[in-house]
This record gives C-alpha cells, structure tokens and sequence, in this order.
C-alpha cells in the first residue's frame, strides 16, 4: 500500500454510525436486505471522501436503481468493430483528471456516464468502462453481461412464435408508414394480456 488516509465519518440521519450504538452496516446486512453490494459502493463513490456521507435506505435506494440502470444501459452495448484510439484517450483524460483532482470519485463516476453519451462506437465506450472499472470495481461489464444471459433465458422461457409473428408484423407495418395495421395489432395483443415495448434493439414483448 503506497497510500493511506483518514476519510469522513459514515453517518446517518441522528449522527455518526458507531458500534456502541449498536448502528453500523456490514455487507451481510446489505445482501440480507437484498442490496447489490455493488449499489452500495456507487452510493460511496458518488460522495468525496473528504465529505461526510449520510446514509439512508432512501439514498441506498437511490444508488440502487441507479446502478441498475447503468449496468442495463451497458448491457445493451455490443462489443463490436475497433476502439477508437483518439476518443479512449480523450474519456480516459476526464476520468484520471478527476481522480487526479483530490480523488474526486464523484467526478469519476460522471466521466463513466460520458462514456455512455460519447458520440464514438459501442467496442470505443466498452474498452473505456473496462478501463475506468479496474478503480471504481463496480463489476460493470460482468454485471452487465449476467443480465444479458438473464434476459436470454427469460425470452427463451416466454417464447411464442404465434406473438413472435404478430409482433414482428407490426414493425413490419411500422416500417411500411401503415400505422393503422400497426395500431391494430397492438391493440390485438393488447387484448390478449401482451404489452409491446419499443427499444433500440427492436421491439419486445411481455405478459402484463
């Protein structure tokens, strides 16, 4: 270890956690309660270790949802084509800027949302994640990946090819300007217990 500091104190809502006072938290209590550890550790990085950090289950909530989205928006990047040389570096320049400032990790974990809205190819914005993630280890691109395989099998699970059919239709339809055709088939399925949901990746389809 080449470094070692005292950071701020952990606090919650009536002061400081401590263990005579019988409030502290431990990565058991979190998995128990059904939290990604991982949620926890972005809730950290979103503060500056020079700064007290309050917690509470709302703000954990908070980090929660929001590593959820960012490892599903992730998880819609396809590792394909080449990285972009110039623009990895010009990202990678932001994020060791804010470390380099004071260990700014909140500005770090902003330089891993520019990442996602850099104007640069999908294998460019994964090289740079992967590279941002060996210091943040918020297992982005692993966690990323296992909801991948997740939402496979559960396509798998829920397939039809009846609804297949008729989904694949309408963006047919869609394609085709006929919105009456494609209206008409989604109220169809509408009326069957299926809703429709438009992504970048085509339109899916789940029981409601």
């Amino acid at each position: 270890c080449n470094y070692w500091f005292h950071v701020r104190h952990l606090n919650s809502d009536s002061g400081k956690m401590s263990k005579s006072k019988g409030e502290f938290l431990t990565v058991s209590l979190l998995e128990k309660n059904g939290y990604d550890p991982m949620a926890y550790r972005l809730f950290c990085l979103q503060s500056h270790y020079r700064r007290n950090l309050v917690f509470s289950w709302e703000n954990l909530d908070n980090a929660a949802v929001a590593y959820e989205k960012l490892v599903a928006k992730i998880a819609t990047l396809k590792n394909e084509g080449e990285v972009d040389e110039a623009v990895f570096n010009q990202l990678k320049e932001r994020f060791v800027g804010a470390l380099n400032g004071d260990l700014n990790t909140s500005l770090a974990v902003t330089a891993v949302y520019d990442v996602l809205k850099a104007k640069t190819g999908d294998a460019t914005k994964l090289a740079a994640l992967a590279d941002f993630d060996q210091v943040l280890s918020l297992n982005l691109l692993e966690a990323a990946e296992n909801l991948r395989k997740k939402q496979a099998e559960e396509e798998a699970a829920n397939a039809d090819p009846e609804i297949d059919a008729l989904v694949a239709a309408r963006t047919e339809a869609k394609k085709a300007k006929n919105f009456a055709e494609a209206d008409r088939i989604r109220d169809e399925l509408k009326a069957r217990g299926i809703e429709i949901i438009d992504t970048p990746q085509g339109a899916k389809w789940r029981k409601v």
